[in-house]
């Protein structure tokens, strides 16, 4: 079987379904359930053997980086179907924070100095990356931003930090560490490794989540050292830029798991039994699933067309109002799923030992994850020059 690292550029539907297909086997053998639950359970909050995998046999991190930064030259189309399949299995990985984070701001720069230092790495899945933008109020816009760099002088190129980052995506533990900040000159980006650091120059604290499928830490600068990313004053744009792919990436995942959600309550309403037939056959029951799939078919159409936009399709919508498009109606439908499949498996769906909690858990989080409803309904006016 062709693996994805060998795929035309322009991958044909047959050919993006068979990339479904090795994923989605690869998942449901390395990635099931019980796995899940033991990932979360790790210091570093994913299965670092399983990480591994990911990207020596699948090249899964590389997928729709450059080639001349090491990566496999796909696009986002290829992209959504692996973001669909992790979803789907809400498989914990740092993929979306270091490929579509963090590499997505270094690319959006133009810095071509960085990109040739960092995305090597990351696309080889050996250096795991995130960006921190969000502070207290936990909006992705530099409007809330208080972090500040400045010059570390004496003829070094360096700049300190000075600040604090809430809801870091595997901040805790990621290799590197991409931030915003600004300066005199204005907004910027810069570039932090955790393990040059010394002393108290930079804490990071591992929060508790409601996505336990998600980890998240605060990071605290006290003079760090910091390598500018891009021309200071400039990160604005870049950062809109990054949103619109971020916003497409989290659209996919949420649509993966809203499917999954529905398949699980269709599954549950034949299996179970009451008064001699299966649940499914009750009109409520019937009704619910039948909710469920227009919420699920609006979400997969939705996070496509974003897709499409993200992969440079001439004949999708414009990216800056398809991706806030898919974000906001793939995170109502997600949640509307989510608490549906909870309903459909009544009391057993409220327990801990049943994963439907943990998909409620992610559509939440998602929800909220670049500062709610309101964030991206008011990115959507924006970009749309309102």
């Amino acid at each position: 079987m062709t693996q994805p690292n060998a795929m035309t550029e322009t991958s044909s539907a047959a050919e993006l379904a068979e990339l479904r297909a090795i994923v989605r086997d690869f998942l449901a053998a390395k990635s099931g359930e019980q796995r899940v639950r033991a990932a979360i359970e790790t210091e570093r909050g994913y299965d670092e053997d399983l990480w591994q995998q990911m990207a020596e046999q699948l090249s899964l991190p590389g997928l729709a980086l450059p080639e001349q930064y090491g990566g496999d030259g796909f696009t986002f189309t290829e992209l959504q179907v692996v973001l669909e399949e992790l979803g789907r299995t809400l498989t914990p990985s740092p993929l979306f924070a270091s490929v579509v984070l963090a590499a997505g701001t270094i690319l959006a720069t133009g810095d071509d100095v960085a990109a040739k230092a960092y995305l090597p790495g990351i696309a080889s899945g050996k250096t795991t990356a995130t960006l921190a933008v969000a502070e207290a109020a936990g909006l992705w816009s530099f409007d809330e931003v208080t972090t500040t760099a400045r010059p570390a002088g004496n003829g070094s190129d360096d700049w300190l930090l000075a600040g604090t980052k809430q809801f870091v995506l595997h901040g805790a533990t990621a290799d590197l560490l991409v931030v915003a900040a600004h300066t005199e000159q204005g907004p910027g980006f810069f570039a932090v490794q955790p393990g040059c650091q010394s002393g108290t120059a930079l804490s990071r604290t591992a929060l508790r989540t409601l996505d336990l499928t998600r980890p998240m830490a605060t990071l605290e600068f006290s003079d760090t050292p910091a390598s500018l990313i891009g021309a200071p004053g400039t990160a604005d744009r870049a950062l809109d830029a990054v949103l619109d792919r971020a916003m497409t990436a989290l659209a996919a995942e949420q649509a993966g798991a809203a499917r999954a959600c529905l398949e699980a309550s269709a599954a549950y309403a034949r299996e179970r039994h009451q008064f001699g037939r299966p649940i499914g056959s009750f009109q409520a029951v019937k009704h619910k699933c039948a909710d469920m799939l227009v919420k699920v078919e609006l979400a997969q159409a939705a996070a496509t067309e974003a897709a499409r936009a993200a992969a440079g399709d001439t004949g999708a919508a414009p990216l800056p109002q398809a991706a806030a498009v898919a974000h906001a109606v793939c995170s109502e439908s997600l949640m509307f799923v989510a608490a549906e499949n909870i309903q459909v498996h009544g009391g057993i769906g409220f327990t801990w030992e049943h994963p439907a909690h943990l998909y409620f858990r992610r559509a939440k989080a998602s929800q909220l994850m670049f500062g709610g409803p309101g964030f991206y309904f008011e990115h959507l006016l924006r970009r749309s020059g309102l």
